[in-house]
C-alpha cells in the first residue's frame, strides 16, 4: 500500500546513507592501504656515470655517495612512511609523532640528494648562467662572483654536517641564500626553494679532499650546472 511504501522509503533513506558511509570508509581504507603498498620511493639514476665529474669529484665518492648513502636515505624514508601509516590506521598517535624524525631526517636526504646531482655537471658541459637567472643573480647579489663567494663563506661555516643554498623567496620574489642542518629539507624549513645545493657532510667530499672544507667548495662551482639551476628557477616562479 502507499503507506508501507512511504515507510519502505523512510527506512531506505536512513539504511541507505549509513552503509554508504562504510563502504566508503572501508573503500578509503583500501585505497589508501594499497596507495602505501604501492607507493615507494626508490633511488633515481644519475644524468651522469660516476666518473663524469672527475677530477673535481671522484668517481669513488660518487659510486658511494649515490648507491649507498642516498640508497640508505631512500631505504630508510620507506621503512618510516611504512611505519607512519600502520600507526595512522591504528590511530596510534604516539608513534605517529616518533616517526616524524626519522621522515624529516630520511625525506631531507632524499630531496636534498635528488636535487643535488642534477645541480652538477660534467666540467666540459660547464656554461655560466644567463638570461633571467644571471639577471636575477646580478640585481641581488651584485655578480655570480659576489654570490658564490658569499655563498662558499656560509656553506663553509656549517658546523658539523649540512647543505648550503641558493633558494628562491616566492613572497619577496628575490634569490636568498641559506644553510640548514643535517639533511634538513631547505623548502619545508625555510619556505625557500631550492635551486642550488652544496653538500658538505663529510661523505661528499673527504675521500679527495680530506677535511680542507673549502677546497671543495670552491672546486664545486666549476661542475654547477646552471641550465638545471635556471628550469628550478622560472619553475618556482609560476
Amino acid at each position: 500500500t502507499a503507506g508501507r511504501r512511504r515507510e519502505h522509503d523512510l527506512l531506505f533513506s536512513i539504511i541507505m546513507p549509513a552503509a554508504a558511509i562504510r563502504i566508503a570508509a572501508t573503500t578509503t581504507r583500501k585505497t589508501v592501504a594499497t596507495a602505501a603498498a604501492r607507493s615507494k620511493f626508490t633511488l633515481p639514476d644519475l644524468p651522469y656515470d660516476y666518473g663524469a665529474l672527475e677530477p673535481v669529484i671522484s668517481g669513488q665518492i660518487m659510486e658511494l655517495h649515490h648507491s649507498k648513502h642516498h640508497n640508505t636515505y631512500v631505504t630508510n624514508l620507506n621503512a618510516a612512511t611504512d611505519k607512519l601509516a600502520s600507526a595512522t590506521s591504528a590511530e596510534d598517535v604516539t608513534t605517529i609523532v616518533a616517526t616524524q624524525g626519522a621522515i624529516k631526517f630520511n625525506g631531507g636526504g632524499h630531496l636534498n640528494h635528488s636535487i643535488f646531482w642534477k645541480n652538477l655537471c660534467p666540467p666540459k658541459d660547464y656554461a655560466p648562467p644567463d638570461g633571467d637567472l644571471k639577471a636575477a643573480i646580478d640585481a641581488q647579489f651584485g655578480s655570480l662572483d659576489a654570490m658564490q663567494t658569499k655563498l662558499s663563506a656560509m656553506t663553509v661555516a656549517v658546523q658539523g654536517s649540512g647543505w648550503g643554498w641558493l633558494g628562491y623567496d616566492k613572497a619577496a620574489g628575490t634569490l636568498k641564500l641559506a644553510t640548514c642542518a643535517n639533511q634538513d629539507p631547505l623548502e619545508a624549513t625555510t619556505g625557500l626553494v631550492p635551486l642550488f645545493g652544496i653538500d658538505v657532510w663529510e661523505h661528499a667530499y673527504y675521500l679527495d679532499y680530506k677535511n680542507v672544507r673549502p677546497d671543495y667548495v670552491k672546486a664545486i662551482w666549476k661542475i654547477a650546472n646552471w641550465a638545471d639551476v635556471a628550469a628550478r628557477f622560472q619553475a618556482a616562479k609560476k
